[in-house]
């Protein structure tokens, strides 16, 4: 047992290694854009020197002054002092002893060195709950959990290595993103699931059901007049890349987006029907299709609830405009960075929802063929 345990810690180990080696390329291709005299240091707040309320201009503010030791970077094991809260802004933090900061340090025109926090330190915490995840994924899934693992390392990598870096570079978004997809499809399902039919139906189900999605996006998206400069990452990305296409990064965000979740639908109801045949190989295309859709249809009720909630989780600060607010609400429905989320959120639901009887026609069609080979 003991031998197992020490296996599993190793493996995590060396998988955390792989993947970390993959996981921070310099994303967009980009630079060294940091000047000479300007550095990003790692430290740890050591002691609240002072801590007060200022006012300014009507607003309260923290105002703090911390005695931090730099313990990455130039000025590593050196103590240094940082000021906080001069200047009212939303959401401020209140530090204290044992955070660790990321600090921005600088000089000014004078040569006098500048010292400002950015932000915490979380890479410990990230790299934690990482490895918790990968732990709970090869101790209770096994040697498929494994094979996973090394799927999802696919993902990122085509991601990171491949997708990002021509998006940035101007490339069509629709086709790289479809290209992309044609990598990461059939790649990390046979590394989940296995080389088989089982598999090979999924696979299909789930390109038919991806380019669905990708028409129907792309219908939709120029029917509603959506431009992609709706969020405030178009707006970095603009002033960081001039050119870029956003409609269609909005476009390839919605195929990538839908492409996870295609996973699960389309291997469960491949597998509902294979399992079907085996109980009984006398069932007929007909009854294979409709034993497996009473499932499917389930599948779709709870998965249309699960996918509402998934996205209202991820846009609750968006859907608080909709809280006492004067305007009619089809006017703010109207609102692009409101319109962005419905047609997101529809789309792909659509695109999946429709992934449930196509995989289910495919997998029947092939369990009956080949059930009916084997009687011959």
């Amino acid at each position: 047992m003991r031998k197992k345990i020490l296996k599993t810690f190793f493996f995590l180990l060396a998988f955390s290694g792989f993947f970390g080696s993959f996981f921070t390329p310099k994303i967009f291709g980009q630079e060294d854009f940091s000047l000479a005299k300007e550095e990003v240091l790692e430290g740890k707040i050591i002691k609240i020197l002072k801590e007060e309320i200022l006012s300014q201009a009507g607003a309260e503010s923290l105002h703090q002054e911390l005695a931090i030791l730099v313990t990455k970077g130039s000025l590593e094991g050196k103590e240094i002092e940082v000021d906080t809260g001069m200047i009212s802004i939303v959401g401020q933090p209140k530090y204290k002893a044992g955070d660790q900061v990321l600090i921005n340090y600088s000089f000014d025109s004078r040569g006098e060195r500048i010292f400002f926090i950015t932000d915490f330190v979380r890479k410990e915490a990230l790299a934690g709950l990482f490895f918790i995840f990968l732990f709970l994924v090869v101790i209770i899934n096994k040697r498929q959990g494994v094979s996973s693992l090394f799927g999802l390392g696919i993902s990122f990598l085509v991601i990171f290595k491949f997708i990002l870096p021509n998006l940035y570079a101007g490339y069509d978004p629709i086709l790289i993103a479809v290209i992309g997809s044609l990598i990461i499809i059939p790649l990390t399902f046979y590394l989940s699931h296995g080389l088989n039919r089982k598999t090979t139906v999924a696979v299909a189900g789930t390109l038919i059901a991806l380019i669905i999605t990708g028409v129907l996006a792309k219908y939709f998206v120029n029917l509603t007049k959506l431009t992609g400069y709706a969020s405030e990452e178009a707006g970095f990305l603009q002033v960081a890349k001039e050119g870029l296409n956003m409609r269609g990064l909005l476009l390839a965000g919605i195929i990538i987006g839908v492409l996870g979740v295609l996973d699960d639908i389309t291997i469960s109801q491949s597998a509902i029907v294979f399992q079907l045949i085996q109980a009984n190989p006398k069932f007929k295309f007909n009854q294979l299709y409709q034993q497996a859709m009473k499932v499917g249809q389930d599948h779709i009720s709870s998965m249309v609830n699960t996918l509402i909630l998934v996205y209202t989780g991820a846009a609750l600060p968006l859907l608080l405009l909709f809280i006492d607010n004067p305007r009619p609400f089809f006017e703010v429905l109207n609102y692009e960075i409101i319109a962005d989320e419905v047609v997101r959120t529809l789309v792909g639901s659509i695109g999946l929802i429709l992934a449930v009887p196509v995989t289910t026609i495919i997998a029947a069609f092939v369990a009956e063929k080949n059930e009916r080979t084997k009687s011959f």
